[in-house]
């Protein structure tokens, strides 16, 4: 019976990534006949899957859409994977009483072990509760769905500023990060890669046309969303040169921070935070000479701190002679 549901779910995986897949060749890949492969198929569609046999040439198993949601087949490592994830996005507001729910569901019938190993889990971990903005469920399915089927998203956004406006873009991806959802995105009017916060954003249905996937926006879609989404939030912005060489700075600087070398030992950063003071003490932690170019009031608050560290540092110091 082990072996058995093994090797249902290697064929279910296998389903999962093609859609011409013969019985050749899954009992190729299976290790069986393809008595066994179509026994096994048989049995997938009792399950509840929806497994389709096309016959010809091009024809051959395909899983297809049913109208009831099938059994999920996990192993072990995958139904830990699930139960903790779930007990994670429980605390996610938006979506944390459908996680409550579903979480529900998979520890009734998840066997003792698997339970035993989800609570020491849970009992070794602390999740420290944030306050992010609510994201509405059916807002991620529309936005993901569009991603899957590779069509055009149209939406209203409304800015950092408060600023709205209408979009439309190719969606590319979803990206979580913190208590914050972000959609990455070309969009069509700027011919421009954008990042937008998905709590800001409002679908519009029906979706626009299918369009062909572009790579993604400097190879690395999380870096791009810490970059630009991370820069787009600062109130104060200011151009500094750091005498320093550029591998030694951006090890020290975060993401969102553009650095452009200007050397061998000098390099020019586009720093920015809510405000000058925070700013003027985060540059004086990397412990380089620096330069400020552009930013007036972050000279002032650069001098002000350089006074009150002086005073500090001389408050114990006996008097000076004479």
């Amino acid at each position: 019976m082990l072996q058995t549901s093994a090797r249902l779910l290697r064929l279910l995986s296998l389903l999962e990534t093609r859609r011409d897949w013969t019985g050749a060749d899954l009992a190729g890949r299976l290790g069986v006949t393809a008595r066994t492969v179509r026994s096994d198929v048989g049995k997938l569609r009792e399950l509840g899957y929806p497994v389709e046999a096309a016959p010809g040439v091009l024809g051959g198993y395909r899983l297809g859409a049913g109208a009831q949601l099938p059994p999920l087949l996990l192993d072990d490592d995958e139904a830990v994977a699930v139960a903790v994830g779930l007990r994670t996005a429980a605390g996610v507001p938006g979506i944390g009483e459908t996680s409550v729910r579903a979480l529900a569901k998979l520890e009734q019938v998840l066997p003792s072990r698997l339970r035993h190993r989800v609570r020491a889990l849970q009992a070794a971990t602390v999740t420290v509760p944030g306050a992010g903005p609510a994201v509405d469920a059916d807002v991620l399915t529309a936005i993901a769905t569009a991603i899957r089927a590779s069509e055009r998203l149209r939406f209203g956004y409304t800015s950092h500023q408060g600023t709205p406006s209408r979009r439309d873009v190719e969606p590319h991806r979803l990206v979580s990060w913190g208590r914050r959802w972000y959609l990455v995105a070309w969009d069509t009017a700027r011919d421009d890669w954008r990042t937008f916060r998905v709590d800001r954003l409002t679908p519009k249905v029906p979706n626009g046309p299918r369009f062909t996937p572009r790579e993604p926006p400097e190879g690395d879609v999380v870096q791009y969303v810490q970059r630009s989404a991370g820069a787009a939030t600062w109130r104060f912005h200011a151009r500094v040169r750091l005498h320093a060489p550029v591998e030694h700075v951006r090890a020290r600087l975060p993401v969102a921070v553009g650095v452009t070398p200007e050397g061998p030992d000098r390099c020019v950063a586009e720093v920015g935070s809510d405000h000058a003071p925070a700013l003027a003490l985060y540059l004086g932690l990397l412990d380089v000479d620096f330069e400020v170019l552009d930013a007036p009031e972050l000279a002032d608050a650069l001098a002000k701190q350089g006074e009150r560290f002086l005073r500090a540092a001389n408050a114990g110091s006996p008097p000076a002679p004479g």
